[in-house]
């Protein structure tokens, strides 16, 4: 059975699935798990920071180097055949721990398997799709990973009452299913668009820095990214916690409550792609913005965990407008042989994001009080707004999105 763009897309998203998985269930259990230790909030969002560390220093170079080999398997495969496994295995692991330290040192080893496969797992798109296709496609691999957070957040707080084990172990066990599905159906040389081309054309990583500092549009674009993630990321690392000390719910209903702005995001991220092949990926982006301003500014203001949930809801929406265009916004902007480095930069400016964030926005709710976390969330917000509107798109969108295309 041939499978056509959209269908390959889909398949693709498996990497994803995975990855959203087991980020959600990092981001809601292991600061409960932390929290049995470790008293300071600000502690336990700097440790919590980890996996950004390796995303600084290693994904832009893993990048890089998946765009210079050349192997039986593609580019990208031999990294995402040797990260998966170790990061499952690790994964499942780590609630087995008998200590602190050995906690830690778990989180620290899976967040470096991890590392080793997350660039190109998300190269692996803009390689099959043409650019007009982009958003399209951004948006189907997405509807994949709001799925798996929704797993995660949804699923893993109804097992994590069960045993504060089991997330853990589904999330390992879906990521090698996810491996399987990836192995079987991406043969990276068979679907690549121009593969050979793009492997020769391939500069150094040095070079290739130093090319996106003389593209202004390029770093406003990335430093927009890094305002909205040091917004959104500060937020959902340390929600789970807001909710206990702050709200008055339990670590499970906090957790499931971010159920709900993962949840709309799966709903809404297929409209996303659509809007943004339709309006632009500029203008798309800003309306999200505008829309995660209005909503944190009112969450600033609420306490009951029924009113946050519908505003999370609206949430989504606006999230998916921002997410679902901006990677392939970078995508566009990298030179042609140069996607692995453009996605390793668009992890290194998002990695900075969650490696200051959880720890500042700790400090905060620390020194302050709990209830300047969504004032936080605005601020961010709207410095990546400026940024947003700094970019001259001289981009044109070329819609091509057929009904067809979804069926296989």
């Amino acid at each position: 059975m041939k499978l056509n763009k959209y269908s390959k897309v889909f398949l693709l998203g498996f990497g994803f699935f995975a990855i959203s998985i087991t980020w959600s269930v990092y981001n809601a259990f292991i600061p409960l798990l932390l929290g049995k230790f470790i008293e300071s909030t600000a502690l336990i969002g700097f440790i919590m920071t980890f996996d950004n560390y390796f995303a600084l220093f290693i994904q832009p170079a893993v990048g890089s180097m998946s765009d210079s080999i050349n192997t039986k398997f593609g580019k990208r495969m031999p990294f995402i055949m040797i990260g998966m496994p170790l990061a499952a295995l690790f994964i499942f692991i780590l609630p087995n721990y008998s200590s602190v330290k050995t906690l830690i040192l778990f989180l620290v080893i899976m967040n470096l398997c991890m590392s080793i496969f997350r660039s190109p797992v998300v190269s692996l798109m803009p390689d099959i799709t043409p650019p007009q296709n982009r958003s399209m496609a951004n948006s189907i691999i997405n509807v994949m990973g709001g799925l798996g957070s929704v797993l995660g957040y949804f699923v893993g707080s109804i097992l994590w009452g069960k045993s504060e084990k089991f997330p853990f172990y589904m999330a390992a066990i879906l990521m090698l299913f996810s491996l399987l599905i990836l192995f079987t159906f991406i043969k990276e040389k068979r679907d690549s668009i121009n593969y050979e081309k793009e492997t020769i054309n391939n500069l150094s990583f040095l070079k290739n820095t130093k090319s996106l500092f003389k593209n202004k549009n390029t770093l406003y674009l990335l430093f927009a990214i890094c305002s909205w993630f040091i917004s959104f990321q500060g937020i959902e690392a340390l929600f789970t916690l807001y909710g206990q000390r702050y709200i008055g719910v339990s670590g499970g209903t906090a957790a499931s409550t971010l159920t709900f702005i993962s949840l709309s995001f799966l709903l809404f991220a297929v409209p996303s792609g659509i809007l943004g092949t339709k309006l632009g990926k500029k203008k798309t982006i800003t309306l999200g913005i505008i829309g995660m301003l209005m909503c944190f500014i009112i969450l600033a203001f609420v306490k009951s965990i029924i009113l946050i949930r519908i505003l999370f809801s609206i949430c989504g929406l606006f999230w998916a407008m921002i997410n679902i265009n901006s990677y392939p916004f970078v995508t566009d902007m990298a030179p042609e042989g140069q996607v692995g480095t453009y996605t390793g930069f668009y992890y290194f400016f998002s990695s900075i994001a969650a490696i200051v964030s959880p720890p500042a926005l700790g400090f905060i709710m620390d020194k302050i009080g709990y209830q300047f976390m969504f004032v936080y969330g605005t601020l961010f917000f709207v410095i990546a707004l400026i940024f947003i509107l700094l970019i001259k798109d001289s981009s044109t969108e070329s819609p091509i999105v057929k009904v067809s295309d979804f069926i296989v």
